[in-house]
């Protein structure tokens, strides 16, 4: 939790039904701080997936499983042995999809004695930092998200949901339709190039908002 980034909320059982002004702050909170923290909670899967329609409805990740119990829900598991870490790279969730889910939710059931940790970032925070003049480029672009480069040899492809990698054209900022507020949509996970631009051009521009990041 910084100033740009993350709050704690308390008080609230997520695996009970919650009022509707419950809901509104929570929403109102993680408008406000872009991610928020429920310490303690004991959730099953259909109580996790009850939360979640709260906000909208379920995503289905491109990899899940297709005979899956619940689909909605991604199992990811580490350990001695595992040859990846999930989400070791800076990404937004899915930016592959057309439709690209508006949050996910984590939850935490095992970690290790040490390490572990998940970040997060302020893509308000990225965009602002950024001169004018990098601004008005960006605002000109249209970044291109693929599935393949990142899920293939981590998911593999023999349970992708459509049957192929999913990719997308995004804005390269994007204006959140609640807030107003102005996000760079640009990602080290996804993003491979920009439309506009020739490849060397594109790519030492992803390289650098990708270290700017």
């Amino acid at each position: 939790m910084t100033p740009v980034i993350g709050a704690e909320v308390s008080g609230v059982d997520l695996s009970a039904p919650l009022a509707p002004d419950a809901v509104a702050a929570i929403r109102t909170a993680l408008m406000n701080h872009l991610v928020v923290f429920f310490r303690d909670q004991k959730l099953t899967w259909p109580q996790h997936k009850a939360f979640g329609r709260l906000f909208g409805d379920l995503h289905v990740h491109p990899a899940a499983p297709k005979d899956a119990e619940h689909p909605e829900i991604l199992v990811v598991h580490a350990d001695g042995d595992s040859k990846f870490v999930s989400g070791e790279l800076w990404h937004s969730d899915v930016s592959c999809d057309v439709d690209p889910p508006m949050g996910s939710i984590l939850r935490v059931e095992q970690a290790p004695p040490s390490g572990g940790d998940t970040l997060f970032a302020s893509m308000y925070a990225a965009w602002e930092a950024l001169s004018d003049r990098m601004q008005r480029l960006l605002e000109e672009l249209t970044a291109v998200h693929e599935g393949r480069q990142y899920y293939i040899g981590r998911y593999g492809g023999d349970n992708l949901r459509d049957g192929v990698y999913p990719s997308a054209e995004h804005p390269a900022v994007r204006t959140h339709p609640e807030t107003g507020r102005s996000a760079l949509y640009v990602n080290e996970g996804f993003t491979t190039g920009f439309k506009e631009l020739k490849r060397a051009e594109s790519d030492a521009l992803l390289a650098f908002l990708v270290r700017h990041c």
